[in-house]
Parts: structure tokens; C-alpha cells; sequence
């Protein structure tokens, strides 16, 4: 009898878990489905991450601290309150480093590489799914899109641990310095920003190999796997899709813009200059120019820069890198599209164009969306941090860095970070995560139903201005 109950037990249990996974894919929006994977899989590397084993001590490093590494590694952020190269084993380590890459490839794009290799077919809400996790415009030949990802992420990973190998094994031998060059390679490559140094790449600061590597890594991931496609297949700037255009000009143009502002401001500084050569503060004036749209990474010490710098990094780490690249931010074409909506405001209004192309209203509008709740989030997040961390007259630059750092998935940070409050991580883990899903995404997420009026009202005006 007991067996007979036993059985019939199962048989309800599995029956429930069954309907449980109809429902999610029947009445779960992709969004909300990319919003809940994203939160199990986080959970999944705080437990592994949570374990004595993950640990140089052998202890455990407590539940929340591994939770906020592994929402950081898997929204391939950066920020850390605890040091992984000193805190963590090989074993933690290599639980960080998985994160980061499913976290910038995207699970689904690795899920459409294990559904080949297993000869299983991609439906149609598997094919919504990587659309809506990569940012594509188009459901079409998403298939052969993650394929390349996979090879394009590969390939420049594979390239840069072999280079990065080469530098390192003098100092740390052969297999030390593989170790540290495939991890700083998945990690750039992603725009995580961890580092298995406790100063990140600060001893590299006048490194051309290192710099090279790195800020080649970084800035390809974040231009996004569209852009890199698109260049790949077309080889031609007038064949280039008009995203790839507006990605490519406005990267660069900021690229070049950080790294006069930065080389001009900090030679003022003797914090940070001051011991430089002439030839390393160039080096470190392109990192740190360049590294603010995501990567992480930092060759000066960011709190002791100049409060101008860092307000400058901290617009920079806002634009942040491309959509469906690695990188976070309200992202470098939703950027150029206000820019340009603007511009041609000022000019009498009109059609938005750029390269001979009119980009719709719509887009000019999910731009502006995108930018007013960005900002508003962010403002909320560093009033709250000020709260929590109790800093409510003095360093307020501090918290809004901290906040932004977090919220475009940069990892840079002025020091606040390690020293956190409990609500204060609580609150940080949260923004890395709405930062990561976007905040159309979550908006979406969110949303039970889409209400389109279908009442149209009589125009009239309002004083702008």
C-alpha cells in the first residue's frame, strides 16, 4: 500500500511540475521567460558559488556575498565585495568564469548550439526567445546568427588567451599564465571586468600587449555580435546596415572624445599621472577612455581620479556599449538616435535621417522611453544607496558612480562597493539585473497586457522650452 501511495504521490508531483511548464510556455511572454531564466540561473551560481568548495578558506563565504558575485558575473557587470582572486578557489573561479560566458553569449544562444548538436528542431517560440535575448530586429535566420556568435566569441577568446599566454608565462609560468589568460580573456571579451588581481590590470598600466588585447577584446564584444556579423559578411562600409553605421561612428567618436577628456583632465592629477611616464599615461588615458562603455576593467586607481573624470565616466558607463553586444547602458545607438532627433529639432524639425536613411518615430520614441527610465532608475537607485549607506551630505558622486557602475553593467567603482550594507548589496543586486534585461525588457516583462488606446483625441499644444 505504502508503495502503491508512494507512486501515486510522484505521479501527482510530476503531473503538477508538467502543468507548471505548459503554462510558463504558453502564457509566459519571452521576456518574462528570458527574465525568470536569467533569475534561476543566477540562483544556480550562488549556490555553487555559496559552497566551502568555491572558497580558498574552505568556508563558505555566505550566501549573500555569493549571490551578488553571481548576479555580477552572470550580468556581466564586475562589481565585487570580495576579491576573486584571494577569496575564491580555482573551483569558484571557474564557476565565475562559466557565468560570465553564458552571460554574455546569452543562454539562449548556447541553448540553439546543445538543441544542434542534439538534432533538435528550433520552433518558432524558441526562435521569439532568441530574438528578444539578443535585440535582433528580425526572427529571421537567428539560427545561423547564434552559430556565428558562438564562432565569432570563440575565435577572439581563443586568440587572446594564446597572446595573453605568451605575455604571462614569464612571470607566472605556463600553466599559471594560461589560467589567467583564458580568464581575463572570457572576462574582457564579455565586458565582466573581473580580474584575478586585486588592483585589476593597474600593473599592466603601460603594457602595449595587455592594453591591446584587452581593449580590442572588449570593444568588439561590445559593439555588438550583429555589427561584427554584418562587417564579417559584408566587408563594405556602404553595404553595412544602417544600425552598424550608427554603431561604428558613435563608438568611435567617443572612444576618441574619452580619451582626450581623460589624457587632458588627469595630467592635472598627481593621484593618478603623477608616476607615470609620458608614454604610459597615453596607455592608461586609452583604457580608461575606452573601458567606462562596459569593460570593467582599470589600469588607475577610478577613486582617486579627478571628480571631473568621474562625472565624465560616469556619462560615459550611461551611453554604454551597443544593443545586443556584451556591454550595458541605455547603449551607444539609442544615444545617437536622440542626438539626432534633437539636432534636427534645432534645425526646424523634419524627418530623422542619417546615412541617407529616415529612422522612424517610433524609434526616436522607444529611444527616449529607453533614456527617461534609465535615468530615473538610476536617480532612484542613488538616492536609496545614500540612504542605506548612510552618506547623506558629503560624497554623493560616490553613490551615483556606484549606481550607474551597476546599473550599466560597467563594474567600475570609486571603493563604495566592498563596503556595502546588507540592504545596500541587496539593492546594488537588483539594479545589475534590471540593468542586464534592459529596462524595455523589464518593462515588458512586467507588463500582464499591452493597452493600445483606440480613442483618438484632438491635437493641441504645449509650451516647451
Amino acid at each position: 500500500m505504502n508503495g502503491a501511495n508512494n507512486n501515486n504521490i510522484k505521479s501527482s508531483v510530476l503531473t503538477k511540475l508538467e502543468n507548471i511548464v505548459n503554462i510558463l510556455k504558453n502564457k509566459t511572454s519571452p521576456p518574462q521567460l528570458i527574465m525568470m531564466i536569467f533569475f534561476a540561473l543566477i540562483w544556480v551560481g550562488a549556490i555553487l558559488l555559496a559552497l566551502p568548495i568555491s572558497s580558498k578558506s574552505g568556508n563558505s563565504v555566505g550566501l549573500l556575498d555569493a549571490l551578488f558575485t553571481a548576479t555580477s558575473a552572470i550580468c556581466v557587470n564586475g562589481l565585487v565585495v570580495l576579491d576573486t582572486g584571494s577569496v575564491f578557489s580555482t573551483f569558484g573561479q571557474v564557476i565565475i568564469m562559466i557565468l560570465i560566458q553564458v552571460g554574455g553569449l546569452g543562454f539562449m544562444t548556447l541553448g540553439v548550439m546543445v538543441a544542434i548538436i542534439l538534432g533538435k528542431r528550433i520552433g518558432l517560440k524558441q526562435r521569439l526567445l532568441i530574438q528578444q535575448a539578443a535585440n535582433a530586429s528580425s526572427a529571421q535566420g537567428l539560427v545561423k546568427l547564434s552559430l556565428y556568435i558562438v564562432l565569432i566569441a570563440f575565435a577572439f577568446e581563443a586568440l587572446a588567451t594564446l597572446i595573453l599566454t605568451l605575455r604571462w608565462q614569464s612571470e607566472l609560468g605556463l600553466g599559471q599564465g594560461f589560467y589567467y589568460a583564458l580568464f581575463h580573456s572570457v572576462s574582457s571579451f564579455n565586458n565582466a571586468g573581473f580580474s584575478l588581481w586585486p588592483d585589476s590590470l593597474s600593473p599592466f598600466v603601460g603594457d602595449p600587449i595587455v592594453n591591446i588585447t584587452v581593449i580590442l577584446l572588449f570593444i568588439m564584444g561590445g559593439l555588438g555580435y550583429m555589427v561584427v556579423v554584418d562587417i564579417f559578411r559584408k566587408r563594405s562600409w556602404r553595404k553595412l546596415s544602417l544600425h552598424s553605421k550608427i554603431v561604428l561612428v558613435g563608438s568611435s567618436s567617443l572612444y576618441v572624445i574619452g580619451f582626450i577628456i581623460i589624457f587632458l583632465l588627469e595630467n592635472w592629477n598627481p593621484a593618478t599621472f603623477s608616476n607615470l611616464s609620458w608614454g604610459e599615461r597615453v596607455w592608461a588615458a586609452l583604457f580608461q577612455g575606452t573601458a567606462p562603455r562596459s569593460s570593467g576593467f582599470n589600469t588607475i586607481d577610478i577613486g582617486s581620479m579627478l571628480a571631473t573624470s568621474q562625472f565624465f565616466i560616469i556619462i560615459l558607463m550611461f551611453i554604454g556599449a551597443s544593443s545586443g553586444g556584451t556591454g550595458g547602458g541605455i547603449k551607444i545607438n539609442t544615444f545617437v538616435v536622440l542626438v539626432l532627433a534633437t539636432i534636427q529639432t534645432f534645425r526646424g524639425g523634419g524627418q530623422v535621417h542619417a546615412f541617407e536613411r529616415r529612422i522612424a518615430g517610433e524609434t526616436v520614441m522607444r529611444a527616449l522611453a529607453v533614456v527617461m527610465s534609465s535615468l530615473a532608475f538610476v536617480l532612484g537607485i542613488s538616492i536609496l544607496l545614500s540612504i542605506t549607506e548612510g552618506i547623506l551630505e558629503n560624497h554623493f558622486l560616490d553613490v551615483l558612480f556606484e549606481a550607474t557602475s551597476a546599473f550599466s553593467t560597467t563594474g567600475l567603482s570609486m571603493g563604495l562597493t566592498s563596503e556595502l550594507s546588507v540592504p545596500g548589496k541587496l539593492i546594488v543586486i537588483f539594479t545589475m539585473f534590471a540593468g542586464r534585461l534592459g529596462p524595455l525588457t523589464l518593462a515588458f516583462a512586467l507588463a500582464q497586457k499591452k493597452h493600445k488606446s483606440k480613442i483618438g483625441y484632438a491635437e493641441d499644444h504645449v509650451l516647451i522650452g
